[in-house]
């Protein structure tokens, strides 16, 4: 029964590390849709945060059925209930992906990047990108190394998120339209957001191996 429990569980792990990689594949063709104005790689995204979804709830009710048949306790416990709150976390970022790609699709065929705003959304999408791996990897090796890294990556996205706001105000009156605006902004808290939820996940890594939960105070 040991043996079959402890199974349940890597498989657990596998199923965070399989939705961290499609995270990571639809933030990085979001990103592409977003630059290139690309409306069809827009659709494959949004088509595809379904699967996400579904390796969720799979993940889920498999968490469910070991918390009610194992009845786990202490590390064995926390294992079972990280993972549901790293399924959360992954599907969250999943469905950030796919609200940015949807704000190609509302805008297209204009950009929904001002050409203003073009050299902070690439770097907002490359750091994107890389706290998406950076998750990836973490949950494929647990381990301490990635931690910083991610905390590291979503620190400029916090800066880049701010930056917006500076340019909005000072850009030249009326050069932005209030559409414009609007793209400017969502987009931005996407990206926020996305990276809030990377950490998150490195939280719960974290707290399982070492035992110790230090979560950050709300930026919001």
């Amino acid at each position: 029964m040991r043996e079959v429990f402890r199974n349940e569980l890597d498989d657990l792990a596998t199923q965070l590390v399989e939705m961290s990689t499609r995270v990571s594949e639809a933030v990085r063709l979001a990103n592409q849709a977003l630059r290139s104005n690309d409306l069809e790689l827009a659709e494959q995204v949004i088509e595809a945060d379904i699967k996400i979804d579904n390796l969720q709830h799979v993940l889920d009710q498999q968490a469910a059925e070991i918390l009610a048949l194992q009845a786990p306790v202490a590390a064995d416990l926390r294992a079972v209930i990280g993972a549901l709150r790293m399924s959360a976390s992954l599907e969250r970022m999943g469905d950030l992906a796919r609200h940015i790609a949807q704000q190609v699709r509302i805008r297209y065929p204009e950009s929904a990047i001002p050409e203003h705003f073009t050299h902070t959304f690439v770097r907002m999408g490359e750091s994107a990108e890389k706290i998406a791996e950076a998750t990836r990897e973490l949950l494929s090796h647990p381990g301490l190394e990635m931690v910083p890294t991610i905390n590291a990556i979503d620190e400029e996205l916090d800066e880049l998120h701010l930056s917006v706001f500076s340019k909005i105000a000072e850009a030249p009156i009326g050069s932005l339209a209030p559409h414009h605006i609007a793209d400017v902004t969502l987009l931005s808290r996407y990206f926020e957001r996305f990276g809030d939820h990377a950490v998150s996940v490195s939280q719960k890594v974290e707290y399982l191996l070492t035992g110790n939960w230090e979560p950050r105070l709300s930026k919001k």
